[in-house]
């Protein structure tokens, strides 16, 4: 069967056609922009007319539909990708002959009103309406090595306090990629009835913090204490998210309050994933195999490590700019040049010039970090350590070991150096 996928590149879209291709199919990947044989080149922002998509169609024996965003950025509104484009996508595929759609939609879109909700459910609707055979899968939260909620969610499990959202009562049930990727390959079959909707989920349903504690668990690390984030607090900053492009907004609020879960003590509910896969999906527990443990573990420390190391290095060289430029004694603090050879105009202006560097760095270390940034930095802290214990060698015994100190900011200057590429990257 050729089957094209369109968002073949997105998290989800790639484990769909490493899926399809290993059945055998014949997998279209349809891509912004084509980089091999077999790539269709699709732009939901601009494909806006059935005519456009009809040429593309031609012998496609079934579409899977796979574009989604959890958040608008740009020409990427919810309205265009998950909404206007598939709608005149699916009509073109009644036009051109396309036998099977298979549209990726979302668990809730059946009743949710919030903007993600509300496109996806015009797109399900729009395709029920064709006289096409089709499927609508509405999958929980999707967990996988590659996907962006599941390294939030992973990362938060992975810090020595856990901070979550206090949530109430509100359950999730996510589903492991290759579950949704292997249930989508099943509903391409003919001996699948179509004209169905169905939500499908994990194995098992869980609070919020079960869910952290899970991964938590997964990837080996011991339990932890959990701070619960007020409601209030979360709402704020969800209103101030919305403006500053991150993932939590006032509508992903909204749904993560509801929860994402098959209703709760209904088997029935659960029945047609069972019949697609032929068996229960994964639970939780089981979503990190024993060899992708140690990996989640890394990727979800990286994830965080490289950023405190920088902000705490931020705050030690904004402090010790506005300390020395402001705060100490300007008297004191000539006394020490003077110690060194330095008098007059020339040791104010390596106080302040100094101070100055200072301040410099530590905005560097938070809008331009550089692997030359740190070797600056590294050069610099081992040079004045240097004459400071040649100078004021009393401070190498310092009880309160101002040199010494350096050791642990040469430390994460040479784990920031070594890390300039991520595992996140």
């Amino acid at each position: 069967m050729k089957v094209l996928v369109c968002g073949a590149t997105g998290f989800i879209g790639r484990a769909i056609c490493l899926r399809l291709a290993a059945a055998g199919h014949e997998v279209l990947r349809g891509v912004r922009r084509p980089a091999r044989g077999g790539d269709v080149a699709v732009d939901y922002s601009a494909d806006l007319q059935a005519a456009d998509w009809l040429e593309r169609l031609r012998g496609v024996d079934a579409l899977v539909n796979a574009v989604g965003i959890i958040s608008e950025k740009g020409a990427a509104t919810f309205d265009a990708l998950h909404a206007r484009a598939p709608v005149v996508l699916f009509a073109a595929c009644a036009q051109a002959g396309v036998r099977r759609v298979v549209q990726i939609s979302a668990l809730g879109a059946d009743g949710g009103d919030t903007a993600y909700f509300t496109s996806k459910r015009a797109a399900d609707e729009a395709l029920m309406a064709l006289p096409v055979e089709w499927i609508i899968l509405r999958p929980s939260l999707v967990f996988g090595a590659e996907g962006a909620s599941a390294a939030m969610f992973c990362r938060a499990a992975s810090m020595p306090v856990i901070a979550a959202p206090a949530l109430g009562k509100a359950r999730f049930q996510p589903l492991h990629v290759d579950d949704l990727a292997q249930a989508v390959a099943a509903a391409l079959s003919p001996a699948t009835p179509a004209q169905r909707v169905i939500d499908i989920a994990g194995g098992r349903a869980v609070s919020y913090d079960g869910m952290l504690s899970a991964y938590r668990s997964a990837m080996a690390f011991p339990p932890a204490p959990v701070l619960h984030i007020p409601a209030t607090i979360m709402a704020c900053a969800a209103w101030a998210g919305q403006f500053c492009g991150a993932l939590l907004t006032p509508d992903t609020w909204r749904m993560l309050r509801a929860g994402s879960a098959l209703p709760k003590s209904c088997a029935a509910s659960a029945a047609p994933i069972c019949e697609l896969l032929g068996r229960s999906p994964r639970g939780i527990n089981d979503f990190m195999a024993p060899a992708e443990r140690e990996l989640f573990r890394l990727r979800a420390l990286a994830a965080w490590r490289t950023a405190l190391l920088r902000w705490v290095l931020a705050i030690v060289w904004l402090a010790t700019a506005i300390v020395s430029a402001f705060v100490y004694p300007q008297a004191d603090s000539l006394a020490l040049l003077a110690r060194v050879g330095l008098e007059g105009m020339p040791a104010i202006a390596a106080l302040y010039g100094a101070a100055a560097l200072d301040f410099i760095f530590g905005i560097a270390c938070i809008v331009r970090p550089r692997r030359a940034l740190w070797l600056v930095q590294g050069a610099l802290i081992l040079g004045y350590s240097a004459a400071i214990a040649a100078c004021l060698p009393e401070y190498l015994w310092h009880p309160f070991g101002p040199l010494l100190k350096n050791l642990p900011i040469l430390a994460i200057l040479f784990i920031l150096f070594a890390e300039e590429k991520t595992w996140t990257t």
